[in-house]
Formats: C-alpha cells, sequence, structure tokens
C-alpha cells in the first residue's frame, strides 16, 4: 500500500512536469537578432552563381559578372554556398538565396551518399529542414529525429552560408 501511494504520488508530479513545460519557438524570437545585416562588402561575400556548383566556381562567376550587374544582383537577390560539411554518412551542402535579409531558397547541392537507407532519410530530412530554415530564417533549427547525421551536416553547411553573408 506504501509503495502505491509513493508510486502514484511520483506519476502525479511528473504529469505536472510534463503538463506545464513550455516549449519555446526559435522562429519567432531569434531572427532579428541572428540574422546577419546585409552586406556591403566584396562580391566574393555575396557570390551568386546561378546553377548548382562548388563554392569555388560560384566565387569565379560572381568575380567575372560586369560591375553594372553585379551592383544590381546584389541588391536584389546574392546568393551563397556554404561550405562542405562531412558527416559520417557523406557530404552536406547547401547554397542560400537571400532578398536583403531574408532567406528565400535553400538548395542542397550534396547530400549524404551511403546506399538507399540514406537516401530515404534525405529525402524525409531535407524538406523538412529547409521549411524549418525558412521559417526561422536562421541556422538556428531543430534536427530531424531519425537523420543527425544529416540534419548536423545541413545545419553546419547553412550556418557557414549564412556566416559568409
Amino acid at each position: 500500500m506504501r509503495r502505491a501511494v509513493i508510486v502514484l504520488g511520483t506519476t502525479a508530479a511528473g504529469l505536472a512536469a510534463l503538463l506545464s513545460f513550455k516549449s519555446h519557438s526559435l522562429a519567432a524570437s531569434d531572427p532579428p537578432a541572428s540574422t546577419p545585416p546585409p552586406s556591403t562588402g566584396s562580391p566574393q561575400a555575396t557570390a551568386s552563381g546561378t546553377g548548382p556548383s562548388s563554392a569555388g566556381s560560384t566565387a569565379g562567376k560572381a568575380a567575372s559578372a560586369t560591375p553594372k550587374a553585379s551592383a544590381a544582383t546584389q541588391a536584389a537577390t546574392r546568393t551563397v554556398t556554404g561550405s562542405v560539411a562531412n558527416t559520417q554518412y557523406g557530404p552536406m551542402q547547401v547554397r542560400v538565396t537571400l532578398a536583403g535579409t531574408k532567406i528565400t531558397e535553400v538548395t542542397v547541392l550534396q547530400r549524404t551518399d551511403d546506399g538507399s537507407e540514406s537516401d530515404q532519410i534525405d529525402a524525409n530530412a531535407i524538406p523538412k529542414l529547409t521549411s524549418e530554415t525558412l521559417a526561422a530564417q536562421s541556422a538556428h533549427i531543430d534536427a530531424v529525429s531519425g537523420a543527425s547525421y544529416t540534419s548536423s551536416g545541413y545545419i553546419q553547411s547553412l550556418q557557414s552560408a549564412l556566416d559568409q553573408e
């Protein structure tokens, strides 16, 4: 009888603690503080490539653009390629398109490549990560359950792209 009272009391206390837990939303509180201001720096920091490419060739395209086109592109939209994040299951790399300080598109250039299971995980996780990125407007997003390596690589590459901004 004594054990039953202790178990019921502990269960009630645990349930009360669980129900009083308040989660926070990074999307509502972080974007202004974590989104960098528009860059007025060199064209290399705001490279604007147009197709899937590596970071090196994207920077080369920006350097070869005419000054007039480059200035117009910087004012409207710019594209920044993140560094390759090597995970246990392969590389992850993203390219971010920004309009002002707003993230308008995230494109995955490289994704984990450890077979069909990796393909299934990526097919599920990458759309969720991209959606969260667009909602949060930063790299402060939650990992996708069951895709911790993919999530980690995605977030690392995303943060490196935003750091170049």
